[in-house]
């Protein structure tokens, strides 16, 4: 099938943005490569540290060099569901290792936190530069210099990002992501978001929400909604990443527990030593990353990636921005309903056919890049297949090509949508994203007085009160990476939709987060330039009038230009933001954090980033001389 038009001229573009960097990475990588196992250059006293305590056999393996030798990066927590079955996976990997004449080990681990746990806590403000201390503690883990190969174990929000830049700074060494999968189907996503409005409005106490709360989240794996964690699974795989088929795929089964050991075989045929050799910095190019654009846009994938996957794609030294995403969902159809966007969880999605079929069908439509990269080999039609055990060998075979229930996954000529409902809104506030496919039609465009708050519990407090029974757009500022960290803002989804169903017409602009499974509610998020970067959203006075338009992807005060242009930013008192929970340890962290729609990362300069980001905010207009209305 033909390349989309829009999706190759996406491609072209980026390419070309990013040729001088992109170029001088794939250099680095060339360099960094050594002749045959990267330990040969390590001293004797550096390589006896290296091996010191791993038994005989195994040091034999090393100091001959011929071996290769996979380092395991896992963020294993006993705690967190979705981390606690990597529990087992080294002893699994370094056996399988064994098995294909290779040794495995365990290289360092990473830290996993839980937005689940701390959302709505000071925690949460650490969450989003968790991403960037899992990258370092990658580079760490790595900086031995005496791996040919990773297995990086992750599976949740900033975890995935955060091992695949670090993994991308070590761009010469093949990587392969291992998942543990999502865990078993629940109390429904319907009754749960139901039973956490009515706890908003008062109406059941603390004992029934967290019986709710417990029977949806019950075992190991990830939670099986679709948010950031799930998200991330789907762009390994699209992204080819993953062992074809390996996201979906429950835990503690022998399934699970032979793709783990496959992907210790695979590793080991793909480093330097041998014919093979696929690094992951090939793998990750302009292609890739388009790749995974068009997948989380086809199935209505977490807003958290407008972020990530900026931050991704910079590590590999290539450039794209929200214009690329918003370009690629005009074309690119939905077709996935996973909850927050429908019913389903990710079980149905994976029973219904999953991500074999999803790929597929995006294939034959010729909105990806078929001829790229992967661990699997040339050629991402490798994953549309399934894995499976043939009398408990493991095997691949050819995924369904119908639906197995088209209410949960559609082919490509029947979709849900017709875009990926993922939408870019600019205007003299900034610029945005907005995620529709989660909005009914009817409720994507509000125009509403605004009410400023400067964090989540002064929009609380006021709903408390009884005050917020009214049409408005709520406005709370001062949640960008520099001011807070950027935590998610996800326990206002409760009551804004609880107003929502009495029929008030309510919408968020933040320059703060929702979570990655931003719901029915219209918000315009990652509002750029943030508040304390000089974003015009601290201009904004309760009162003003802010339309909020996902159609016509526009964000605006509509306050006359004249009086726009000489009100200042009204500032807030942060210090309440900058001590507790560890909050002072990322100190440098918010300093140096870049934009959102440049990754809001930590790593790069301020500075460059708000004369960026300020070129960006439309221009105030008239919208009185345009209109013809009478300026009030």
């Amino acid at each position: 099938m033909m390349l989309h038009p829009t999706v190759a001229a996406v491609t072209d573009r980026i390419r070309r943005r990013s040729a001088p960097a992109r170029a001088a990475y794939l250099e680095r990588i060339e360099r960094a490569r050594a002749d045959g196992a990267a330990r040969k250059n390590l001293s004797c006293t550096n390589l006896a540290h290296a091996f010191a305590a791993f038994e005989a056999n195994g040091k034999a393996a090393l100091r001959a060099a011929r071996w290769p030798n996979i380092a395991i990066v896992s963020s294993y927590s006993d705690m967190l569901s979705a981390h606690q079955p990597l529990e087992r996976f080294p002893a699994l990997i370094k056996r399988a290792a064994r098995e294909a004449g290779a040794v495995a080990q365990f290289a360092g681990g990473v830290p996993a936190m839980c937005d689940g746990v701390t959302q709505g806590q000071p925690g949460m403000e650490l969450s989003l530069f968790s991403r960037d201390v899992i990258a370092m503690a990658t580079a760490v883990a790595l900086s031995h210099n005496a791996f040919d190969a990773v297995l990086c174990l992750g599976v949740c929000d900033k975890i995935v990002p955060g091992l695949l830049i670090g993994a991308l700074h070590f761009g010469h060494l093949p990587a392969i992501f291992v998942p543990s999968g999502p865990m078993t189907s629940g109390l429904s996503n319907a009754e749960k978001t139901k039973i956490r409005q009515l706890f908003a409005q008062g109406q059941i106490g603390r004992d029934a929400l967290l019986e709710t709360e417990s029977q949806a989240y019950h075992g190991p794996g990830t939670c099986t909604f679709y948010g950031t964690a799930n998200s991330n699974q789907m762009l390994m795989e699209v992204m080819g990443l993953h062992l074809p088929g390996a996201a979906f795929v429950h835990p503690n089964t022998p399934l699970r527990d032979a793709l783990t050991q496959a992907a210790a075989w695979r590793a080991a045929r793909i480093t330097a030593l041998g014919d093979e050799y696929l690094p992951v910095g090939r793998i990750v190019d302009e292609r890739t990353v388009v790749n995974g654009i068009v997948g989380l846009l086809a199935t209505g994938g977490s807003t958290n990636h407008t972020l990530h996957l900026v931050a991704i794609a910079q590590a590999a030294s290539i450039t794209i921005n929200w214009d690329d995403f918003g370009d690629l969902s005009a074309v690119v159809p939905l077709l996935a309903q996973i909850y927050p966007n429908g019913e389903a969880d990710v079980n149905h999605f994976h029973t219904a056919g999953g991500m074999g079929f999803l790929v597929g069908e995006l294939l034959d439509a010729g909105l990806l890049h078929g001829a790229v990269l992967t661990v699997a080999g040339e050629g991402l039609a490798h994953y549309r297949e399934e894995p499976y055990l043939d009398n408990g060998v493991l095997a691949w075979r050819p995924a369904p090509r119908q639906s197995g229930d088209e209410n949960v996954l559609r082919p490509a000529v029947r979709p849900f949508a017709p875009d990926g409902g993922l939408k870019l809104l600019s205007g003299n506030l900034g610029r945005a994203v907005m995620k529709t496919s989660a909005v009914k039609p009817q409720h994507r465009a509000v125009e509403a007085p605004a009410l400023v708050f400067d964090g989540q519990d002064a929009l609380m407090a006021a709903f408390d009160r009884g005050e917020l029974r009214r049409d408005f757009v709520a406005v709370v500022r001062y949640q960008g990476p520099r001011a807070n960290g950027m935590p998610e803002l996800h326990k206002l989804t409760p009551p804004l939709g609880a107003l929502q169903d009495e029929g008030f017409e309510v919408a968020l602009v933040t320059d703060g987060r929702m979570s990655g499974a931003s719901g029915k509610v219209p918000a315009a998020i990652h509002v750029t330039p943030e508040c304390l970067a000089g974003g015009p959203l601290a201009k904004v006075r309760d009162g003003d009038i802010i339309l909020l338009d996902g159609e016509r992807g526009v964000l605006e005060a509509r306050v006359p230009v004249a009086e726009w242009a000489e009100r200042r930013a009204e500032p807030a008192d942060l210090s309440a933001n900058q001590h507790g929970s560890g909050r002072e340890l990322f100190a440098g962290f918010r300093a140096n954090a870049t934009g959102a729609e440049q990754g809001a990362f930590a790593f790069g300069s301020p500075a460059a980033t708000e004369a960026t980001a300020a070129s960006q905010v439309t221009p105030a207009y008239d919208h009185f001389a345009l209109t013809g209305e009478e300026t009030p």
